[in-house]
Parts: C-alpha cells; sequence; structure tokens
C-alpha cells in the first residue's frame, strides 16, 4: 500500500490510478483526511437482465394473463 500527499496525487493522477490496478493507494491530505483508492470491477451482467417486480401477483393470475392476451391478437 502507497500512500501520497494530496498535491502528489493531482500531480500524478493518471500514474496513481494505474497504480492502484495493483494495490491499495492513501491519499492523505493536510487535515489529516485519508481515501482510499481501489479500482471498481466492471459489471458483467446480460443486457438482458431486467430487475423484477415486487407485485402480490399468483401464478393462476399470471397465467390468465397471459391466456387473454394470446386470445386478443
Amino acid at each position: 500500500m502507497k500512500v501520497y500527499t494530496y498535491s502528489q496525487a493531482r500531480e500524478k493522477l493518471a500514474d496513481i490510478l494505474e497504480e492502484s490496478k495493483k494495490e491499495e493507494v492513501i491519499i492523505r491530505r493536510r487535515k489529516g483526511d485519508t481515501f482510499s483508492i481501489i479500482p471498481k470491477l466492471p459489471l458483467r451482467r446480460s443486457p438482458f437482465d431486467v430487475v423484477g417486480l415486487r407485485k402480490r401477483i399468483t401464478r393462476k393470475e399470471i397465467i390468465e394473463a397471459i391466456r387473454e392476451s394470446r386470445e386478443r391478437t
């Protein structure tokens, strides 16, 4: 883990971001605040993945709705 001052981080931001891919990087401000930089892993999700709805509906009601929609066409 490497620690940089805020000023160093401003000057070398691109290098520090690359370095954070290998190990955690800490940036310390003058007042003592510290911040950790770790890379966020990309989400590997399907573009077809959708969030479900939380509805109180029974299986029977779902099947009936599907049958009704098919009968209309």
